[in-house]
């Protein structure tokens, strides 16, 4: 049930059992005035104003509320779009290249093989969100959140993600290739297979990440944080790994030809000598 005023639909509440208290048994038979103004009054407690639903029909703009709307593959191709809410949208195969979306929320939404390549996010909320497939190269996220999203296969190379979280995300398979992950978090995550060659992730965190047979070949790992990792075949050759903290991590059949140990903390607490290459000495 609700109540139009001004094109804004009004939530409507029912009377609290304390409100209904305060009935008499002469109110439930009321002569014709009493009536009417028992009913005036009951509307007064029944309608209030409640938030407005989301404005699926509004154009594009900043601050646009598009939450659980359907707008699958519509076209957003350098809008201004800097905090809208898209959470619980569908937006499957949506076009956002090069759009301005600082501070976007996209919590829950559907964003399955979406073009968000080259956009601007920075700040943005991709919470519990759906990226499988989607295209984020080039992207510029600092500091987004991607807690407990899908992004299975996903394309992120080149992207700006320093400081973004991905805690228990799903990264198989994602591209992540030459991609700036200083400070970001990727505790209990899962990047089976994905593809880190190349990346700066100085300082970031993977405590408890799923890392098997992923390739982070060539990356700048200083200082990152491996704590019972699982980097099982993992592929680490000419990684900088100097301080790096890999107490209790598997490195089952993993590639470390000409990574750099230098006081990395190996994986039986044992301190790596400087000089250490492609061995822990």
């Amino acid at each position: 049930m609700a109540v139009t005023e001004g094109g804004k639909t009004a939530g409507v509440r029912l009377a609290t059992i304390h409100e209904w208290s305060l009935i008499t048994e002469s109110d439930l038979h009321p002569p014709p005035l009493r009536l009417a103004l028992f009913t005036s009054a009951f509307l007064l407690i029944a309608v209030t104003a409640g938030p407005a639903n989301a404005g699926c029909e509004d154009p594009p703009a900043p601050g646009v509320n598009w939450s659980g709307c359907d707008k699958r593959g519509i076209t957003l191709e350098g809008e201004d779009l800097r905090g809208a809410t898209f959470s619980h949208t569908l937006l499957e195969g949506a076009n956002f290249k090069d759009a301005r979306l600082d501070g976007a929320d996209f919590q829950l939404a559907d964003l399955r093989g979406a073009n968000l390549s080259e956009a601007r996010l920075y700040k943005a909320r991709f919470v519990g969100a759906n990226l499988q497939d989607a295209d984020l190269s080039g992207a510029s996220i600092r500091e987004g959140r991607f807690d407990r999203a899908n992004l299975r296969n996903a394309v992120l190379n080149g992207a700006r993600l320093d400081g973004a979280s991905f805690y228990s995300a799903s990264l198989a398979r994602t591209q992540l290739a030459g991609a700036q992950l200083e400070e970001a978090n990727f505790e209990e995550a899962d990047l089976y297979r994905a593809d880190l060659s190349g990346v700066v992730a100085r300082s970031a965190s993977f405590v408890g990440a799923i890392l098997e047979d992923a390739n982070l070949a060539n990356a700048d790992l200083q200082r990152a944080q491996f704590q019972k990792a699982r980097l099982l075949g993992a592929d680490l050759s000419n990684t900088d790994l100097t301080r790096v903290n890999l107490v209790g991590a598997d490195l089952t059949n993993a590639k470390i030809d000409g990574a750099v140990l230098d006081n990395a903390n190996w994986i039986d607490r044992r301190r790596c000598r400087p000089g250490s290459v492609g061995a822990c000495r």
